[in-house]
């Protein structure tokens, strides 16, 4: 299920799922995402705070469905990562987004609420900047949301600043995204199957020794088995990513698929948004990953 496409001028909902922000943080972004003609709406209480959270869970909580419910909102973006996503994802009203379908962005923590939305819902969530990030990389990773949820523009990637860690192609629905909260959703009700997908993932701020650990642990759950390929971005202050690499073939070493890495996505300067829930494919000979449709609906649904 596509969500409809955002229209020059339609109102943006901000909400904070996950950690606190301060008004400093987002005001820059806000005065910049309203620059390219969309009216911002904050959710209710949105600079709560409570400890490491944006506010008790019930704030959060409201604050999403009450941005799926508001018929005036077209889109909802994250105001940052953190912790705090997967504290609410067993009271999510999923029938609710259902029946409203919209366009949410966000990326880190909030990877936890996208592949929750998608699983229950089918939706296509996109992995994508958060707010407080916009200004970073001169505006182009905002001016990227836009135009692809404004339908202006098919993805398609260039990963020839990547590697083929090991050569082939593949086709499959894309979902990935952080892959500490990937490993934390394992055993619960809110992890899509990831058999026949292309799957990426990011990370930040891990030692090797855990990226092991949660790379060993995909791999004894049995998550990748039948995955069609696999799809590295950013891993920042990760420590040595020629051993990163080597962490991914091994975990997929029992498999004959296409692995890659070079994809700008996360926590780095250059950070793209992805459609999850969209057929991609993936070729290493031409180092390039690209959707053959819209990720979003042309139809209006009100």
């Amino acid at each position: 299920m596509k969500p409809p496409r955002l229209r020059k001028g339609d109102p943006i909902g901000i909400i904070a799922p996950a950690g606190p922000v301060d008004p400093s943080e987002l005001e820059p972004a806000i005065g910049l995402l309203e620059s390219f003609g969309h009216r911002t709406i904050s959710a209710n209480r949105l600079y709560d705070r409570s400890g490491y959270l944006a506010g008790d869970d019930e704030v959060r909580l409201e604050a999403l469905h009450a941005m799926f419910e508001d018929k005036e909102i077209k889109a909802i973006l994250c105001a940052r990562g953190g912790y705090g996503t997967l504290r609410i994802l067993d009271r999510i009203d999923f029938e609710l987004i259902r029946d409203h379908p919209k366009i949410i962005v966000g990326y880190s923590d909030i990877t936890a609420l996208l592949l929750s939305i998608y699983r229950h819902t089918g939706l296509v969530t996109f992995h994508g900047p958060v707010v407080r990030e916009f200004p970073k990389n001169r505006e182009q990773n905002l001016n990227a949301i836009l135009e692809l949820v404004r339908g202006e523009t098919l993805p398609r990637l260039d990963l020839t600043n990547g590697d083929a860690l090991r050569q082939g192609k593949g086709t499959g629905i894309l979902l990935g995204g952080n892959l500490s909260i990937i490993t934390s959703l394992i055993g619960t009700t809110f992890l899509p199957s990831l058999k026949g997908t292309i799957v990426f993932i990011e990370e930040r701020d891990e030692p090797l020794y855990r990226i092991d650990r949660m790379l060993t642990h995909l791999r004894l759950s049995g998550v990748f088995n039948g995955i069609h390929g696999l799809v590295a971005g950013r891993f920042e202050a990760c420590g040595d990513m020629d051993a990163i690499n080597g962490l991914l073939l091994d975990t997929v070493a029992n498999q004959d698929i296409p692995v890659m890495t070079g994809l700008p996505v996360g926590h780095g300067q250059e950070s793209i948004t992805l459609p999850l829930g969209l057929e991609v494919s993936i070729d290493t000979d031409q180092m390039a990953l690209s959707f053959a449709e819209s990720c979003v609906n042309e139809s209006l649904i009100e």
